[in-house]
């Protein structure tokens, strides 16, 4: 049985770095990058925790463990993660004036508990729980991350702007 909620405790802090450890891309095979997708910034337990204290992330549990995790990360932290720097320049160029968005962070899934609807459940947790505060979750994925394209379309994401950061192509999508 899948529970969802938000974070409550440094354990289940330590458990989201943990599955986010085993998803980084120089963790895992570039075939599996392409097959299972991958996550892109590393956190400090020392970020995640200050990014929960102003808006606790959504985690999915079995048995007590974490099996999946949408981090929220507030507008506040914009120049904290320097990777995600661009991404909040884009979202505020595109929406100056556009104060109640919740930026998701990032979204894992344990490998053997995909394709059982967690993401899904994941992203409609957090939109109930955010609402009416915030009316609005926007994100980037990296173009190459095609598995995690499909998956945020498929769930209603649509696409706000494609650019280019890093060498890279990122997509700001946003849920609302």
């Amino acid at each position: 049985m899948i529970t969802y909620g938000r974070v409550h405790s440094k354990k289940e802090l330590h458990q989201i770095l943990a599955l986010q450890r085993k998803n980084l891309p120089m963790a895992i095979s570039q075939l599996e990058r392409e097959r299972e997708g991958f996550v892109t910034v590393v956190h400090t337990f020392e970020m995640l925790e200050k990014m929960n204290d102003a808006c606790p992330h959504l985690i999915a549990k079995s048995q007590g463990q974490v099996v999946g995790y949408a981090l929220c990360m507030h507008p506040k932290f914009a120049e904290d993660i320097e990777v995600l720097r661009p991404m909040f320049k884009e979202i505020n160029a595109l929406f100056p004036k556009v104060v109640d968005y919740m930026a998701m962070g990032q979204i894992c899934i344990e490998k053997k508990y995909r394709k059982k609807g967690i993401f899904r459940m994941l992203y409609r947790t957090m939109l109930d729980v955010l609402r009416p505060e915030y009316s609005t979750i926007i994100t980037e994925v990296d173009s190459t991350n095609e598995r995690s394209l499909q998956a945020h379309y498929a769930i209603g994401f649509k696409n706000l702007n494609v650019y280019r950061s890093g060498n890279r192509e990122w997509q700001i999508v946003e849920l609302s």
